[in-house]
């Protein structure tokens, strides 16, 4: 009895770890990796933060665009005159509007073509590369396209819709018209946009193993269970990771919106209200604000999609 209560304490003691003496060869191996990858930090740093350090900057003075005069530093007075501005406020309901619809409509539909051009068939290949056509096209070409398209005179959807369906009861300006304006535009980035959600989420699927499948079926599984139960779960990681890009490039969405309609207030987003500030009206500190402000909503949607994505792995 008196050599057991000896040698139990010490037995479910942890055993302490030690770290292993290195090397002169690995110390020197650590100090080649930090020179060869010294050079990509400072590009790094030179090329992102510098500019994001600037912004900062800027948005904190009453810099305007090609004045001599050195900037006078306001505090956070560019954010409180923005926040009260009635333009801001519609701008950023526009860019939460066509954020949730866009990235909402390409993720279903997105999906829906992963999971067809995922199957075996034939031609799967010619569709693939068809698929892509959309989102090849340069997005300058594809706005004033679509604006032919949606014209209420020439256009080919009032054709389709109006003369030859007979769907409407009159053609519809759908860009000129403030109510059909802004749907407008998301359809079109919903056009060309899926088929990237499409190619991300078709990357998710091809690294789920078939056996599975092969497995379920045989269990007595349906198509339906077997998407529900196992593929959307095991697709969960790539489907963040697809929402995340997606996100950030909706929320920062410029150049669609100001081909098809410009600065017009029906259709404004923040990206469009910064560059008005900046280069309309050359307030170069509150369009530096602004620009921060997208920064940090994309910094909240990109943290709130990680804590999400770990906590499914976990």
């Amino acid at each position: 009895m008196s050599v057991q209560q000896e040698t139990t304490p010490t037995a479910v003691q942890p055993a302490r770890r030690t770290a292993a003496p290195r090397s002169e060869w690995a110390k020197a191996r650590e100090r080649l990796g930090w020179i060869l990858i010294t050079p990509t930090i400072v590009v790094i740093m030179v090329v992102a933060f510098y500019p994001l350090i600037r912004v900062l900057y800027l948005s904190l003075t009453n810099a305007r665009l090609g004045s001599i005069n050195a900037p006078r530093f306001l505090g956070f007075a560019n954010y409180a005159i923005t926040f009260r501005d009635p333009t801001f406020l519609t701008a950023l309901n526009h860019t939460v509007v066509f954020t949730v619809l866009t990235v909402a409509l390409e993720t279903v539909f997105g999906l829906g073509i992963a999971l067809i051009i995922h199957s075996n068939f034939r031609g799967r290949g010619a569709v693939r590369a068809a698929m892509l056509i959309p989102w090849a096209i340069p997005t300058v070409v594809s706005s004033r396209m679509w604006a032919f398209m949606f014209n209420d005179v020439f256009g080919v959807i009032n054709d389709l819709l109006f003369t030859r369906l007979h769907l409407l009861s009159h053609k519809v300006a759908w860009i000129a018209n403030p109510a059909t304006a802004l749907p407008a535009v998301i359809a079109v980035d919903v056009w060309k946009t899926t088929p990237f959600m499409a190619l991300l989420l078709l990357a998710g699927l091809q690294v789920i193993p078939g056996d599975i499948y092969e497995a379920a079926t045989v269990d007595g599984a349906s198509k339906l269970q077997q998407f529900w139960t196992m593929t959307l779960p095991l697709l969960r990681p790539a489907l963040m990771v697809a929402l995340i890009f997606r996100t950030m490039d909706a929320f920062r969405v410029f150049d669609m919106p100001f081909v098809i309609k410009g600065t017009a207030p029906e259709t404004i987003t923040l990206g469009i209200y910064a560059r008005q500030q900046l280069v309309d009206f050359q307030k170069l500190g509150q369009g530096s604000a602004i620009s921060v402000i997208i920064f940090l909503f994309i910094v909240v949607f990109v943290v709130i999609y990680t804590w999400l994505l770990r906590s499914e792995e976990a």
